[in-house]
């Protein structure tokens, strides 16, 4: 069975980088994984500015359409690290959150597929034929959490 997801409130919502989980990222608190991703486009950049607007955005719809404009300047490697960049989100998100982290997990070993009707690199696009690289990151993350010798040494 593949499980589908897209916006926070359909089912497998807490999947969406949108979904209110917040991740501490090199000591500093990000109210979604969305905000922190959209910040590190900008990271030693002369546009570096705009990362505390993306920080303190209201909600993740706006922390991603400032980290979108396309008059700012992004680093250079971007297009190398933005996946690993969002791995290392991701699976901060589901190591912090305990509640979620078991849905993950109880998705077997299901493929997981971020239902965007416009997002081909992310997500499936409105054809199914993207590329899918956030349901990639998340299915990579389930399978490094089952490896963990014990989450509950992590937390207590």
């Amino acid at each position: 069975m593949t499980i589908y997801f897209y916006k926070v409130w359909q089912p497998y919502g807490c999947f969406s980088n949108f979904s209110p989980h917040g991740i501490i990222m090199q000591d500093i608190y990000w109210s979604t994984v969305e905000h922190y991703y959209q910040a590190q486009k900008f990271v030693g950049t002369s546009d570096a500015v705009i990362i505390p607007l993306i920080h303190n955005a209201e909600t993740p719809e706006l922390a991603a359409a400032l980290g979108r404009d396309p008059t700012h300047q992004i680093r250079v490697d971007w297009e190398e690290v933005k996946t690993q960049v969002m791995r290392e989100a991701v699976l901060k998100k589901f190591l912090t959150h305990t509640d979620i982290r078991e849905i993950l997990l109880t998705t077997g070993d299901n493929l997981i597929v971020e239902n965007s009707p416009t997002d081909y690199f992310w997500g499936c696009g409105a054809e199914k034929t993207g590329h899918n690289h956030l349901g990639k990151v998340l299915m990579s993350v389930r399978e490094e959490i089952r490896k963990l010798p014990s989450l509950s040494v992590i937390f207590d």
